[in-house]
């Protein structure tokens, strides 16, 4: 099932969209936004485009431009317009905050209720949120998209995990809707319950708010016996619903008529073609209160526009790397947390919880990948000096450089109801 007719025009009819809602976005912000009016000036660039193509001049809008903004610098509208406000976790310094009008709701639930039906979701379902409540825009987002599209949505928010699994079994739920790490940290808990996914009306799971592999998601559709999909969105662009997975798997569909979608080299900034892996650069066309030009997202992508088996025109996301701000420096070479993840994955001794330590000894950068033993470790001959050998080894022809590996007591590891912190960078803290 289709929510809206522009997933499924053909790509003049989707540029003439783009260039419509573009011109608009950059006339307002030129004449709403200090920030943006004196960028435009200072690079002579006029606000009146022509062209899809002129929009590759205007310079790019990052993370550090909100945050010297803080709180409401960068909005276009008057705080008297503003119906709500979210914000980011602002673990890092200043939070990111984001404003809505009404109209921004009415759309971002919209945009929502486009990527559950996508996934699959229907009027049937009754859908249990997990993600928190709060200035997070996950909660929130999926809640009302959810709800627009006429699905049961049962406001469970994160944490208490044994009552999570109760509710679960006893409201029947279909959907679950959380962080992919949190889904997993569910499964154990359900198991320590002694809950049996047969018992369980579980058909569909609805994950976003961190990074999930390939790996990651193979292991919740065993570990629970259901479909999962993974969604996508930022704080800064409206939440999630800028992108997400249809039935047939095969990439994250952008909703092109309310957001223009680029991939660059992240060290020049030059815009790549279609099937490139570079960084995502994302820019607003239906957001009134906080419309962002050309966002560097700082994730790796790639992207591609053909036409999908299930009807849809938009370009879709087929693979995220990883993050240009989450790859690591290791004596010279970029590692990505992925990278080690996949190959974590692919060892059925180890649980699929993990932490990553960098450091320096001697002048040198040093790696400790830190693994729990999974039930399978207890069946082996083989001791835990030989495990941590052999994840090593299979390291070290992935990423060609050594990683000391450190195999810890079962749930030695953190477990979260949000987003994990999976890399702890000790050069960084000191």
């Amino acid at each position: 099932m289709i929510w809206d007719k522009n997933e499924s025009l053909n790509r003049n009819e989707l540029k003439e969209i783009q260039l419509n809602k573009l011109r608009d976005t950059v006339k307002r912000v030129y004449s709403r936004v200090p920030f943006y009016k004196k960028l435009m000036d200072q690079n002579n660039i006029s606000p009146e485009l022509n062209s899809l193509e002129e929009l590759s001049k205007m310079p790019f809008t990052v993370k550090e431009d909100l945050r010297n903004h803080y709180p409401y610098g960068l909005f276009a509208v008057d705080m008297k317009d503003i119906v709500r406000i979210h914000a980011s976790s602002g673990t890092t310094g200043k939070p990111i905050v984001a404003g809505y009008t009404k109209r921004d709701l009415d759309v971002w639930a919209d945009l929502i209720a486009r990527i559950v039906t996508q996934a699959g979701v229907t009027r049937e379902d009754i859908a249990q949120i997990a993600f928190s409540y709060g200035l997070f825009t996950g909660g929130f987002g999926l809640h009302y998209g959810l709800e627009k599209a006429g699905v049961t949505v049962i406001p469970a928010s994160s944490g208490n995990t044994e009552r999570q699994i109760m509710l679960m079994k006893d409201f029947k739920t279909t959907v679950l809707v959380c962080t992919p790490s949190y889904a997993l940290y569910m499964a154990e808990v359900a198991q320590e319950m002694g809950v049996n996914t047969d018992e369980l009306y579980l058909r569909l799971g609805l994950f976003g708010g961190e990074p999930c592999s390939e790996s990651m998601r193979q292991e919740i559709e065993k570990r629970w016996n259901i479909k999962a999909t993974v969604n996508y969105g930022l704080t800064e662009i409206i939440g999630p619903g800028v992108a997400g997975e249809c039935s047939e798997g095969n990439g994250m569909h952008i909703s092109e008529d309310h957001f223009i979608a680029e991939v660059i080299d992240p060290n020049t900034g030059e815009v790549l073609p279609p099937g490139s892996e570079g960084e995502l650069v994302l820019t607003t066309l239906s957001k009134e209160a906080l419309p962002l030009i050309r966002y560097r997202t700082r994730d790796i992508v790639v992207l591609t526009d053909e036409p999908c088996p299930c009807g849809r025109t938009t370009a879709r996301i087929m693979s995220i790397k990883g993050r240009t701000d989450d790859m690591m420096i290791i004596r010279g070479v970029n590692v990505f947390p992925s990278q080690i993840e996949s190959v974590l994955s692919e060892i059925k001794e180890v649980s699929p919880h993990y932490r990553l330590v960098v450091g320096k000894q001697n002048f040198q950068d040093t790696l400790e990948v830190q693994v729990e033993p999974s039930d399978n470790f207890l069946a082996n001959p083989y001791s835990s000096k030989q495990l941590e050998q052999k994840i090593q080894d299979r390291l070290r022809s992935v990423l060609f450089i050594k990683a000391r590996v450190t195999l810890l007591p079962p749930k030695t590891l953190e477990r979260t109801t949000g987003k994990s912190k999976r890399v702890i960078d000790k050069r960084v803290s000191g």
